[in-house]
C-alpha cells in the first residue's frame, strides 16, 4: 500500500506540467478627436534689442538712464569724462594752426626761390654770372616746391587729426540708437570702460516689449513636421494657468548640436500687450501639425503588443513596420489573429488608423497575462 501511494506522489510530481493558456486584455477602437503635437522649450527675447557700447576709453561721469527706463533715438544715456579728449582737440587744433603757418612759410619760400631764379637765368644769358650759380637757384626752387608739398601734407594731416579729436570729444556723450526700454545696465557712475580691444557694452536696449519672440530648440526628428505660419501655444512658469499663443515665423536652417543631439531653433512671434512675458523667461511650447475632428483611432499598446510564435500557430517573425504599414492582433476563437492596417498620425497614447478591416467597436489585443494557477497566486504580465 505504501509503495503505491509513493508512486502515486512521484507521479503527480514529476509529470510535466501544461504552461497555463494566458489571457489577452484587449481595447476597443474607438472614433474621437485626436491631435498631433511636438513639444519643445524655449526662451523669450525682445524681438529687437540693440547694445550700446562705448568707442573710447574713459571714467563714467554721468548715467542718464536706469533698468527699465523708455528712451527715445538721441537721448543722452550716458556722458565719459571728456577732459582728455577736450585737451586733445585744444593740441590738434593747435597743431593744425602750426602747420597752416608753415603752408604759408613754404608758399613764400617758393616764390622767393622763383624770383631768384628767373633773376639769375637773366644774369646767365648776359653772361654777368656762371651757369653753376643759376644750377643753383633751380635747385632750390625744386626744394622750395617740394617743402611746399610737404608742408600742405603736413596741414592735411594737422586736419585728421583735428576731425578725430573732434569725433572722440563726440564719443564721450552716449545716445540712444532706438525707441526703446533699457532691458541692461552694465556700469556705474566712476566706473571705467576700456575700449582697446572690444566696445565694452553698457546698456541694452529693447525696442519694443510688446512684441516679443521665443527662440526654441526643435528635435532633428521633428522639425520636418512645423513649418512658418503655424500657430503654437506655450507656458510659462511665472503664469502657469495662461496659455499664451504665437505664431511660427522661420525655421533657422543653422543646427545646434550638444551631446550629439541635434536641435533646430523655431522662431516664433508673440503679442505681449500686457507685458506678462519678460525677456529670459523659459517657455515651454506646444504646436499641434495635426487636428482629426474624428478619427478611428486604437490604443498605441495595440501597436507594440507581439504575441509568442506558440500562440500563432506560425513559425514566421511577425512581420516588422514598414513605412505607415503597422501589425495589430486581435481574438479569432480565443488565440490572436494577426491584422494589417495603414496608419496616421499619434498623439502618443492614440494611433489614427487610416486603412484596414477593422472598425470602430474592434477589440485588439493591448497585453497578455498568465491564466491563474491552482492555489494562491494572482495574474502575471507574460508578454
Amino acid at each position: 500500500m505504501g509503495v503505491l501511494v509513493l508512486a502515486g506522489v512521484l507521479y503527480f510530481t514529476l509529470r510535466p506540467r501544461q504552461k497555463p493558456a494566458p489571457k489577452f486584455e484587449t481595447a476597443q477602437i474607438r472614433r474621437g478627436p485626436l491631435q498631433a503635437r511636438i513639444t519643445a522649450s524655449g526662451t523669450l527675447q525682445p524681438l529687437t534689442s540693440v547694445q550700446v557700447g562705448s568707442q573710447i576709453s574713459g571714467r563714467i561721469q554721468e548715467l542718464k538712464a536706469d533698468f527699465n527706463s523708455q528712451v527715445t533715438k538721441g537721448q543722452v544715456i550716458a556722458r565719459i569724462d571728456p577732459q582728455l579728449y577736450l585737451a586733445a582737440q585744444e593740441q590738434a587744433r593747435a597743431n593744425l594752426q602750426a602747420a597752416k603757418g608753415n603752408v604759408t612759410k613754404a608758399a613764400a619760400q617758393l616764390e622767393d626761390a622763383k624770383r631768384q631764379a628767373a633773376r639769375n637765368q637773366t644774369l646767365v644769358e648776359k653772361k654777368l654770372i656762371a651757369q653753376s650759380e643759376a644750377d643753383t637757384t633751380q635747385t632750390a626752387l625744386r626744394v622750395a616746391r617740394a617743402s611746399l608739398v610737404a608742408a600742405r601734407a603736413t596741414r592735411t594731416q594737422a586736419e585728421a587729426a583735428l576731425r578725430q579729436a573732434q569725433v572722440n570729444v563726440a564719443y564721450t556723450t552716449i545716445v540712444s540708437p532706438i525707441d526703446g526700454v533699457v532691458i541692461s545696465r552694465n556700469v556705474d557712475v566712476g566706473q571705467t570702460v576700456a575700449a582697446s580691444l572690444q566696445s565694452p557694452t553698457l546698456f541694452v536696449i529693447a525696442q519694443d516689449l510688446t512684441r516679443m519672440q521665443v527662440d526654441t530648440s526643435v528635435a532633428e526628428a521633428d522639425v520636418g513636421r512645423v513649418q512658418a505660419g503655424m500657430s503654437a501655444t506655450f507656458i510659462v512658469d511665472a503664469w502657469p494657468n495662461e496659455l499664451f499663443r504665437g505664431v511660427i515665423r522661420e525655421i533657422r536652417n543653422a543646427p545646434q548640436t550638444v551631446q550629439n543631439v541635434v536641435t533646430y531653433v523655431a522662431v516664433i512671434d508673440v503679442d505681449n500687450p500686457g507685458l506678462k512675458l519678460k525677456p529670459g523667461m523659459t517657455a515651454n511650447v506646444t504646436v499641434v501639425y495635426a487636428d482629426r475632428e474624428e478619427a478611428l483611432k486604437l490604443p498605441n499598446a495595440a501597436l507594440r503588443f507581439r504575441p509568442p510564435q506558440e500562440l500563432t500557430g506560425s513559425k514566421r517573425p511577425a512581420a516588422a513596420p514598414k513605412g505607415d504599414r503597422r501589425t495589430v492582433w486581435v481574438l479569432e476563437d480565443d488565440r490572436p489573429a494577426e491584422v494589417q492596417i495603414r496608419v496616421g498620425v499619434s498623439d502618443g497614447t492614440f494611433t489614427e488608423v487610416l486603412e484596414g478591416p477593422l472598425k470602430e467597436g474592434d477589440g485588439v489585443i493591448t497585453e497578455a497575462v498568465a491564466a491563474p494557477r491552482s492555489g494562491p497566486g494572482s495574474f502575471g504580465r507574460v508578454f
